[in-house]
């Protein structure tokens, strides 16, 4: 079997093998020559996408409407082959994914055809019929190669192949032009944009050399990543940001390059979805497994009330101290900072805040996902709901078979194109006891 990178189903191609080991369990090859043209493919925008360039966009060759179908076609793939669901299951049939909505304030006209059109507007405007796939990615790391040239890696490779503009960054990323710039002493560059309008520049330096930071083209906060934590050169080294949870606001703090959904639309509607699934009602107890700043555990939170409780829970100190911050006017909740299966046994012990179990679980694990201990402790709880956030649909399908194993079944699925131009889908999976 060989993969081959920026081909599209149906299509005659020479491809050049890249990866073809006698022991490898499949080979994989970039297409080079296009024979037969499938009538999906369009122009790359970005002309750093294609063979051997830019590793970040694999599917710029594709039309939008193309690549999420190609989107839905794999969850349902995976979630058939290793999650060992029929293929006529109702949360798989007719599955489609869903474009995400530009955000508010932004000018709909402009965004996403070119950073160097976007603009910021004072008011919010209409999302109707907003749907380009550029300029959404507000957090962007630059790898800088020896030379103090910033750019980003070719798939499969530590190479760097510089790049001075990013189509799918945020406008306000491109203004300040970190790309078009030299960092000596310098291995990595982090650039945030928050939906505050605040940016927000990291400084990796090289070990045991002096860094400099060069003029940049717009305002920005700019911090060192220290060994211990991050240094102060300007501004503050965190960003807020927002969502609203029944029409109230609800401000976070990500300091740093800290986790935060990077399509700016992206925490909204992953919000919404959790609570959707979940449904949480007033003096529930429920827990937000792999919690990060604590997006979901506000949400909750707001739901399940003050007779309540939200166990939040999330492994990166920072991200902890962030949501201790962010949540700190909501008594229900309780931020503790462990490893998911560990604690969740702690919790439920004789005494513990879960002895009797839960009412609603929200799992929102990095891309390697769960794992089978951490779905069985949180099938022991036999909470009434799961709702499984998740950006990796091998791993999603995975964890759903061994749900299954411990007595849940999928019962819906939401799918959210929040990544365009790259093959990356998030998931909303909603599980509930299969008796």
């Amino acid at each position: 079997m060989v993969f081959v990178r920026h081909a599209l189903p149906g299509e005659r191609v020479r491809a050049r093998l890249t990866q073809a080991g006698e022991t490898d369990r499949f080979w994989r090859a970039d297409a080079v020559e296009v024979l037969t043209a499938s009538p999906d493919r369009v122009p790359a925008p970005c002309p750093y996408a294609g063979p051997g360039r830019c590793g970040g966009c694999d599917w710029q060759h594709a039309s939008l409407p193309a690549q999420r179908r190609l989107k839905a076609a794999v969850v349902v793939e995976q979630l058939t082959r290793l999650g060992h669901l029929p293929a006529d299951h109702p949360a798989l049939t007719d599955l489609t994914v869903t474009p995400l909505p530009a955000p508010l304030g932004v000018d709909q006209a402009n965004w996403g055809r070119s950073s160097k059109l976007g603009s910021i507007k004072q008011t919010g405007v209409d999302q109707a019929n907003h749907d380009h796939g550029l300029g959404w990615r507000t957090r962007v790391r630059f790898t800088v190669d020896d030379t103090g040239r910033p750019g980003f890696h070719p798939h499969r490779s530590h190479d760097v192949i510089p790049v001075d503009h990013c189509p799918i960054a945020d406008p306000r990323i491109d203004e300040l032009g970190v790309g078009r710039r030299r960092w000596p002493g310098t291995s990595a560059v982090d650039v945030v944009a928050a939906g505050s309008g605040e940016r927000l520049v990291v400084v990796e330096p090289l070990p045991g050399r002096r860094t400099e930071v060069p003029p940049l083209g717009a305002d920005a906060a700019v911090a060192h990543r220290a060994e211990h934590g991050l240094r102060r050169l300007r501004g503050r080294i965190w960003v807020s940001e927002e969502v609203q949870v029944d029409a109230v606001a609800r401000p976070f703090r990500v300091t740093g390059s800290g986790f935060w959904q990077v399509h700016p639309a992206a925490a909204q509607v992953l919000l919404d979805a959790v609570l959707d699934a979940t449904v949480p009602a007033p003096g529930e107890r429920a827990l937000d497994l792999y919690g990060g700043v604590g997006l979901f555990a506000a949400g909750l939170a707001m739901r399940v009330g003050p007779e309540g409780l939200v166990l939040h829970l999330e492994s990166d100190e920072r991200a902890c101290a962030d949501a201790r911050r962010s949540l700190h006017d909501l008594p229900q909740v309780r931020v503790e900072q462990g490893r998911v299966e560990r604690t969740v046994a702690r919790w439920s012990a004789p005494g513990g805040p879960l002895d009797g179990g839960a009412d609603v679980v929200v799992l929102d694990p990095p891309r390697a996902g769960a794992g089978r201990r951490v779905i069985e402790a949180v099938a022991g709880l036999r909470p009434r709901v799961i709702a499984y956030v998740a950006c990796d649909p091998a791993a999603l399908a995975r964890d759903v078979a061994f749900a299954a194993e411990a007595g849940y079944r999928l019962s819906g699925l939401r799918a959210f194109d929040a990544f365009p131009m790259t093959h990356h889908v998030e998931c909303v999976a909603r599980l509930v006891p299969d008796r």
